[in-house]
């Protein structure tokens, strides 16, 4: 029970439905669920044949996470670091880099077992780089994982050539074709991972952590918590999530190709945001950043059903990212906002 005279209590009382309590993100979270319920409602007035028809409806959502599964993961792995207080632009050019170097000539001979572990192995140890630049190289996370993005990007254009590895080992490919029980394998590795990140934020000391460090490093410093080597598995951790996500869009492209992962970190900063997770660290749930990016992926089919420009998915992107910091920053004015007296 809260205590009505504290400083929790008087902020939540001042603020509204703006308030911290514990209902926040049950809110947020239902009012992405409503901006899904809309967007199918705007697609069921632009193409009645596709979201009307119970089995092009089905076959279409059954594709919307399909192409949300990749940028997904992604998205997961943000969110840790973003909750930590951190920032990943290197995300993208991982995947790429992963992506390459998974399906080399030589690497292909070993089998399909050897070309997975590459990419999670190549994902997790450049996260590991970033880790290390940040925690004991002392590097502020935006410019690390700039130099790295821009690093890892031209290491992939020299290993591959600038050209496109062609996938010739059929069972790697076959994980984009298999549908246990109708459902993409894809889709199913994201909820997998989905529930797993879930688990390691909610109900353990590794995901306390994180938003200890987040919300204040000092205090978690002083709680007695290794910032530097937690903030190092924080990165390793994105960096995992940018070899798993190498290997689904790899089986999707049957290639790999230094271009992969284009623009992914970008996507993924967007749909952690609109999911919640503050860019000020302290902040954020796995499901609220599944729920945008499937209202990131969702928007990209309307485009797609209805054959118009990407050029305005671009725009709508970029609007709703502003109209969500916005509102963060709102509400964090309201919660500081001094408490009149008598209230």
């Amino acid at each position: 029970m809260i205590d009505v005279a504290s400083p929790a209590a008087a902020s939540a009382k001042r603020a509204g439905w703006w308030r911290g309590d514990g209902s926040e993100p049950v809110r947020r979270n239902l009012g992405l669920v409503g901006v899904l319920v809309l967007l199918y409602l705007v697609g069921a007035l632009a193409r009645p044949d596709i979201f009307l028809h119970g089995g092009r409806l089905w076959s279409n959502e059954l594709t919307v996470l399909t192409q949300a599964s990749s940028i997904g993961v992604i998205t997961i792995g943000m969110t840790f670091v973003m909750i930590s207080g951190g920032i990943d632009l290197s995300v993208g050019a991982l995947l790429a880099l992963a992506s390459v170097w998974s399906t080399t000539v030589a690497t292909q001979s070993y089998g399909p077992g050897v070309m997975i572990l590459a990419a999670l192995l190549v994902g997790a140890g450049s996260g590991l780089v970033n880790g290390i630049l940040i925690a004991y190289g002392r590097m502020v996370p935006f410019i690390a994982t700039l130099a790295t993005m821009v690093a890892a990007r031209g290491l992939a254009q020299k290993i591959s050539g600038k050209l496109t590895q062609i996938v010739k080992v059929t069972s790697f490919n076959r994980i984009a074709e298999w549908r246990p029980l109708g459902i993409p394998l894809l889709v199913i590795i994201f909820v997998v991972v989905a529930v797993l990140a879930w688990v390691l934020l909610n109900r353990t000391t590794f995901g306390r952590r994180t938003v200890a460090i987040g919300g204040n490093a000092e205090a978690a410093r002083l709680a007695g918590i290794n910032i530097r080597r937690h903030t190092l598995l924080v990165y390793t951790l994105s960096g995992l999530c940018c070899g798993i996500a190498a290997v689904m869009v790899t089986a999707q492209a049957t290639a790999g190709s230094s271009d992969h992962g284009n623009l992914y970190e970008l996507n993924a900063i967007a749909a952690a945001i609109i999911g919640g997770t503050a860019l000020t660290g302290g902040r954020g749930t796995i499901v609220g950043s599944v729920l945008g990016v499937l209202v990131f992926t969702q928007i990209y089919n309307l485009f797609i059903v209805k054959n118009l420009q990407t050029e305005y998915q671009q725009i709508a992107q970029g609007v709703i990212i502003v109209a969500a910091v916005l509102i963060q920053q709102f509400r964090v004015a309201a919660l500081r906002r001094p408490v009149p007296p008598g209230a």
